[in-house]
């Protein structure tokens, strides 16, 4: 089948293969056949090195598709059932389901990140966090897929799956905004447009953009952004929205300690800055002593969007349905699994919201 492969000896380069094979689904898996699949940062720090990763794998963690195939004992989907993929799935029993923090459970997730159900040659492959959306099927155990209705399309199924779960439910689920206060986002990629978009579902009242980039910032006001600035004008517009005194709440979504550390220092004495980007486990990020007790500052991470993704993909579906998330808006285009490293090379050039890979037949 066809597939996109890191090999991970050639920089940031991801290779089309026509040759891949993929295991039949064990007791407990499910075959998926997927249709779209998200382009997200999280792929390309994977080619990186920020996040680890075994090679050779196949690239992609977001996704959505058919179920064509259940291994023994499966009975939460059946054949035909329509999917998005969970790359961190709950396990339903572990102390971090049983306390309510699915999305911290690790008990699935460790052991499908080191295991290679893809194949090249005879040689094994690894699926990007135990997923590997970037092919034409994939296998995964059944509490890695969440049905869907089959009138929710593919594409929009699949930035569920991460980028939109990821920035939204960071604004609903980790920082729980509270309607009429004022925000500011660092970072208007796919997760910071959709934290955007979830600030603005919360009711927030100001929402600043940060980005180097000014034709994302004018994208970021397009989902619900009151405004958007280069880095160097944040001051300026605290200074406008909160007399300042800071925002109430922060949203870094890049992963580099230079924006964690402005999104700290942008809330105001009491507020709360969420870090929901992707760093390095080498960047380290400095603090006082003093500050962090006389602030009183919440300094938060937010983890898929501190989700249960059994049930906030059906949450996101309604709201998307109901005309409050702008996901179409999200897709700025649509390729053949072939042009994986396109979407890659303007990821890198900053020009990228979000882009599908679709699979035709």
């Amino acid at each position: 089948m066809r597939a996109t492969v890191f090999h991970g000896t050639n920089g940031e380069i991801a290779e089309f293969h026509e040759d891949v094979e993929v295991a039949d689904p064990g007791p407990g898996e499910v075959k998926v056949q997927i249709h779209a699949a998200g382009v997200c940062h999280s792929d390309l720090s994977a080619m990186n090195g920020t996040l680890p990763m075994p090679a050779p794998c196949v690239l992609g963690h977001e996704g959505a598709g058919e179920v064509v195939e259940v291994g023994e004992g499966v009975g939460q989907v059946a054949v035909g059932d329509h999917v998005i993929v969970a790359w961190t799935p709950p396990c339903g029993v572990c102390r971090a389901c049983r306390r309510g923090e699915p999305n911290l459970c690790v008990q699935i997730f460790y052991n499908i990140a080191g295991a290679a159900k893809f194949s090249q040659g005879g040689s094994p492959v690894f699926g990007f966090a135990g997923t590997g959306t970037f092919a034409e099927q994939m296998v995964i155990p059944e509490q890695g897929v969440v049905k869907i209705p089959d009138d929710v399309p593919y594409e929009i199924a699949a930035l569920i799956g991460c980028g939109v779960t990821t920035g939204v439910g960071a604004a609903l689920n980790t920082a729980k905004v509270k309607p009429g206060s004022s925000v500011v986002v660092y970072g208007a990629g796919g997760v910071g447009i959709a934290a955007i978009q979830g600030a603005r579902v919360a009711g927030a009242a100001e929402i600043v953009a940060v980005d180097t980039v000014d034709s994302k910032l004018k994208e970021a006001q397009r989902f619900g952004a009151t405004r958007g600035v280069q880095p160097g004008e944040v001051d300026a517009a605290n200074m406008e929205i909160n007399e300042g005194e800071g925002f109430d709440y922060s949203f870094e979504c890049i992963g580099l300690p230079q924006t964690i550390r402005a999104a700290y220092d942008a809330v105001r004495r009491g507020g709360t800055a969420v870090i929901v980007g992707a760093g390095r486990s080498d960047a380290m990020v400095e603090f006082n002593a003093f500050e962090l007790f006389f602030m009183e500052k919440k300094l938060l991470g937010s983890y898929y969007g501190s989700a249960d993704v059994r049930t906030e993909f059906h949450r996101l579906i309604r709201l998307w349905k109901a005309g409050r998330l702008d996901l179409e808006g999200m897709i700025t285009s649509r390729l053949d699994i072939s042009q994986a490293q396109e979407a890659f090379d303007a990821m890198k050039r900053g020009e990228v919201i979000r882009q599908v890979l679709t699979f035709a037949g």
